[in-house]
Parts: structure tokens; sequence; C-alpha cells
């Protein structure tokens, strides 16, 4: 059948597989989250960890204006340094710039300021940066950003705007978001006695029998007995993935709280999906 030709149905149906999915969160912390996703697929998990990567928005200082700068390092090196700064990010309070009702010129809507004077010896951290507005003072305050000599000063402003981390890093929230698959670990029946043999080898507690199953004491501990597997030249051990059955894992800069991270991400994943439902139901 032509694509023309085929009836898609309604949104419901056309992703009933998400609708099913079971999700369990196994830790929750201000920078770091890991969930468990079952009855799932390697398209949506990989889905979610693009546009968490990609489309996910958050603030970063985008122009610098330095009036003094006479430290070791180049204006151009302390502008990229405090692009990186992780700034705190709540998007119920700011606005795109060119969504904005300023029409671009910047507003406190849209844009989030900071300034910044010191001299005399010691480190700059990003922490000397101080905000107009004390709602949006800098929490990953111990981050270096050059480090002053004697007498050496450094006076600048700079206009920190949201944008997505497909348009630049600086603008990426988590840090490596990635995901594994379940793994079963069978054994052929008919050889158990080099089973036994090569349980002998093995670091004490690694591994036990359930059934015709080997189960890892610490899932963590499977490279370990990949190595040994290797090693012995085991042909009697398969190892199978499930990619039905997920663990999603990743952490932030800590410019959004994990739990919130997961929440907007899903929000955007869930608007791409209508979208693309949308455009399907006008293929005649």
């Amino acid at each position: 059948m032509m694509v023309a030709e085929r009836k898609v149905a309604d949104e419901e149906e056309e992703f009933r597989w998400i609708n099913k999915m079971k999700v369990e969160i196994k830790e929750l912390k201000p920078k770091k989250a890991k969930i468990r996703i079952e009855d799932t697929s390697l398209y949506f998990a990989n889905s979610l960890r693009r546009t968490m990567i990609a489309d996910l928005p958050k603030l970063a200082v985008d122009d610098v204006v330095i009036y003094d700068n006479t430290s070791a390092l180049f204006d151009e090196i302390i502008s990229h340094r405090l692009g990186l700064v992780p700034i705190p990010t709540d998007l119920k309070l700011i606005s795109f710039r060119d969504e904005c009702a300023c029409k671009g010129k910047g507003c406190p809507n849209c844009t989030v300021r900071y300034t910044l004077s010191k001299e005399g010896e010691g480190t700059i951290y990003s922490g000397d940066l101080q905000a107009a507005e004390k709602s949006w003072a800098i929490t990953e305050d111990k981050i270096p950003i050059v480090e002053l000599y004697g007498d050496q000063r450094l006076i600048l402003e700079v206009e920190a705007v949201l944008g997505r981390g497909r348009d630049h890093a600086k603008w990426q929230t988590v840090q490596s978001p990635s995901y594994k698959m379940d793994k079963t670990i069978e054994f052929d029946n008919k050889k158990m006695n080099d089973l036994e043999k090569f349980m002998k080898k093995l670091p004490k507690d690694l591994i036990k029998i359930n059934k015709n199953k080997i189960e890892l004491n610490n899932p963590e501990k499977l490279s370990l007995l990949e190595y040994y597997m290797d090693k012995e030249k085991t042909d009697f051990i398969t190892i199978k993935q499930d990619p039905t059955k997920l663990t999603f894992s990743f952490e932030t800069d800590g410019s959004m709280k994990a739990k919130d991270v997961l929440i907007e991400t899903t929000k955007i994943l869930k608007e791409k999906y209508k979208e693309f439902s949308k455009l399907l139901k006008d293929i005649k």
C-alpha cells in the first residue's frame, strides 16, 4: 500500500506502545536521576536522550562586555569560560528573546544580567558574578574563571539568554544521558561440568545459578564476568540483551534540577509526537 493511501490512526493508537510503558524512579537527586523503563522501545529511549541534549532550553551567558582586563587570559578565553558557567534556569520565569514581547531588545522577561568587578591577587570564581536580581544568583559558585596576580583586575558585564543544546554546547543542561538494556545470562545445560569448573575460577560471590540462568549478585560487575569469559574462552555462556527493559540515567550541570529536566523533556517530546501525528494525518 502506498503511503498516500494509508489511513493514519488517532494519536493514542499511533503511539499506543507509550501508554503501556512502565516507569519507575530508581534514583532522584538534585543533579542526578536514574529511571527504570519497561515495555518500551530503544527508539523512545534514544528520542528521550536526544531531546535532553538538543531541545531542552536553559540559560547561558551569550553576551560579554569587558571594561577592563589585566589578567593573564585574553578576553576571548574569559568569555568562553563564562559561557560555560551553569546559570540557574526557571523556564516558568524566562522566555526566548525572539518570542518575548520586547521583540529581542532584552528585557527582564528574556534576559538575565550579571556584573563582575574584582581587583587584587586571588581567584575569580563563578560565584563572583553578581546577578541584577537575587533570584538568579549563581548556585554553582566554585567554578574558577581566572586567577589574578598582584594588582591585576577584571571588570565586566554579561547577559544570559535562553538557548538549546543544538545551537551550542553551553546551552546543554545534561551530561552524558545514557541507557542500558537489561541483560540475561544463559548457559548450556549440557555443559554443567564446564560451568562448575569455570565458576571456581571466578571471584567469590560474583554469580549464582537460578534455574537455567546465571545471575550477578551485583549487576555492575557484568564487565568482570565478561573479562573471565574472554579469558577462559567460554562457549557455553550467552549474554542476551532485552531492548524492552532499560535503565535510563543522566546528570545535570546544576542549572536545572534533575526532576525538572525530566518533566520538561517529556513535555517537549510529547509536543513533538503530537506534531508528528498531525503531519501524518495530513497525508492523503
